[in-house]
């Protein structure tokens, strides 16, 4: 019975701290941004593989992060904002520090990035006006783009080049913008984690999403 309730009470002290892990690993994105800007601009010897590394290694945390919170029970709205206020700074800095790794690719597919651009600016200020928040509809497809834009920026820090990956990013990007807005102008109220506008549209109708273990569950 003593070893039993030890037992237990090691546990209830261990808690706290495993529910500090979500945000720590948010927070580990952000300063890996940074890190990548502060190579990029000191052009340490190998820069470009701690590029590398620093973006696995800021893929790796965002994966984690919704998972373990998931698994605590402590996924709430305020984590869910944070991990997509960190996630955009995270991928600016990236994004810019690559770019002043790789200008002359920047340069050669501008306008595409440009129309990118605006339909990632156009899902912020829908959703500003319609709800007076950022989105954090944290979607599947969202998700999958993602992947492929880790992709992208690994293959334009090591080689400078890409055609047909980038390409991919550019319309799956906006296909998953559209899907983002459409979400936004479907529900009735500001809500974070709508895996796609299937969902949204349950949502509006009075009905439970439905959830997917492996992205959202």
């Amino acid at each position: 019975m003593l070893y039993s309730f030890q037992h237990n009470d090691s546990s209830l002290n261990l808690m706290p701290i495993a529910k500090k892990i979500p945000k720590l690993l948010i927070y580990l994105r952000l300063i890996l941004g940074i890190l990548i800007v502060i190579i990029t601009l000191t052009q340490i010897k190998f820069y470009p593989i701690y590029t590398v590394i620093f973006l696995t290694l800021g893929l790796l945390s965002d994966i984690f992060d919704g998972i373990i919170a998931r698994h605590l029970g402590i996924s709430d709205q305020n984590l869910r904002r944070l991990d997509s206020n960190i996630d955009q700074i995270f991928f600016i800095c990236a994004i810019s520090a690559i770019y002043l790794q790789q200008p002359e690719f920047f340069k050669q597919h501008i306008f595409p990035i440009i129309i990118l651009i605006i339909f990632e600016a156009f899902t912020y200020i829908i959703s500003y006006f319609k709800f007076k928040k950022e989105i954090a509809t944290h979607t599947i497809g969202a998700k999958i783009w993602t992947l492929f834009l880790f992709a992208l920026l690994v293959q334009i820090t090591l080689t400078g080049q890409s055609q047909l990956l980038f390409n991919a990013v550019i319309w799956l990007g906006i296909l998953t913008r559209i899907e983002i807005i459409a979400i936004i102008l479907t529900l009735k109220q500001w809500q974070n984690d709508v895996p796609s506008l299937k969902q949204a549209l349950r949502l509006r109708q009075g009905l439970e999403i439905q959830r997917n273990r492996f992205f959202n569950g």
